[in-house]
């Protein structure tokens, strides 16, 4: 990831909570926080570049809608952008809550960006060590947002600066404190770019030194995700985006190959949330336009 893009990256996926916090009834997962993190300049900006590129998404849409920009940015925001990243944040977070009443007492966010957990849960502090694991630039970048919003940095937040879809491992977490009990992982947003031998070896390395019960939730596409198209042609322009932006997505999975892949790691599929699963669990009563994106699953895997 380049230096830059690490905090272009973690704004367009903050700007696509605020939008659905603000904007949105009823809320699929409601941070309330994110807005807080952005400047009024960033939000208008993304929301300006949203409009003057809505043809790339829907050309239809972009001319029905030429006249309503606030309604071409909820059809946008909608559709495209907010859809995975609402569901799987609000799935994981699910995961973990439920986790921590089962003796959960470590949360290790990879890839974690303008996360905003940790303020939204205050109650847990005492009970929960958080350890956010991300580029170095993103991190200083968050550092500074959360100054200049006044959120103070708890002493239960660890930030761990790592490339860890190159190399990862566990000597800046055990030097932040990180401890040999059971631990809690997200990974949200990240196997889409890697290859598989790049995933199966991550997961290795992640339950190397945690203890069983310990697990994690991640999505994935299907091997559906180079052919299928999708709903206004959603899963290919996601997929050209990311070819666009520098960061091809490179891996999907049968569900199979990923049994197979985690068994190998000593991980078990506790869960498995395909598209239909996730409509039905977060988007089902829904009137707009949000629904589950095609080709994504979600997945709580547990260490044997």
């Amino acid at each position: 990831m380049k230096q830059n893009k690490a905090s272009v990256t973690s704004l367009l996926s903050a700007f696509g909570r605020a939008h659905h916090s603000r904007y949105d009834t009823p809320v699929v997962f409601d941070d309330f926080l994110a807005e807080e993190l952005m400047s009024p300049k960033e939000f208008s900006d993304i929301r300006e570049n949203l409009i003057q590129g809505a043809a790339f998404f829907n050309k239809e849409a972009a001319q029905r809608l030429h006249d309503q920009p606030e309604e071409l940015v909820k059809w946008i925001t909608q559709i495209q952008l907010s859809p995975t990243p609402l569901a799987r944040a609000a799935y994981s977070e699910d995961v973990l809550l439920h986790e921590i009443t089962l003796g959960a007492a470590q949360y290790v966010i990879l890839g974690a960006g303008l996360d905003t957990f940790c303020w939204r849960h205050p109650d847990l502090a005492g009970r929960l060590e958080i350890f956010e694991i991300d580029y170095p630039a993103t991190q200083e970048f968050k550092k500074e947002k959360l100054a200049h919003a006044g959120l103070e940095i708890p002493d239960c937040l660890h930030f761990v600066p790592m490339d860890f879809t190159r190399t990862f491992s566990y000597e800046p977490l055990q030097a932040e404190g990180f401890a040999d009990t059971k631990t809690f992982f997200s990974l949200l947003g990240v196997l889409y770019y890697l290859t598989k031998e790049e995933t199966a070896s991550l997961i290795r390395h992640l339950f190397v030194n945690v203890p069983s019960g310990s697990s994690i939730v991640f999505d994935y596409a299907d091997e559906r995700l180079f052919d299928e198209k999708g709903l206004f042609s959603r899963v290919e322009n996601m997929v050209k985006l990311a070819e666009a932006g520098g960061e091809p997505m490179k891996s999907c999975f049968s569900y199979a190959e990923l049994e197979t892949m985690l068994e190998e790691a000593g991980l078990l599929i506790y869960e498995h949330l395909p598209p239909a699963a996730i409509q039905d669990r977060f988007f089902s009563s829904r009137t707009d336009h949000l629904m589950a994106f095609e080709t994504i699953h979600y997945v709580h895997a547990v260490k044997k």
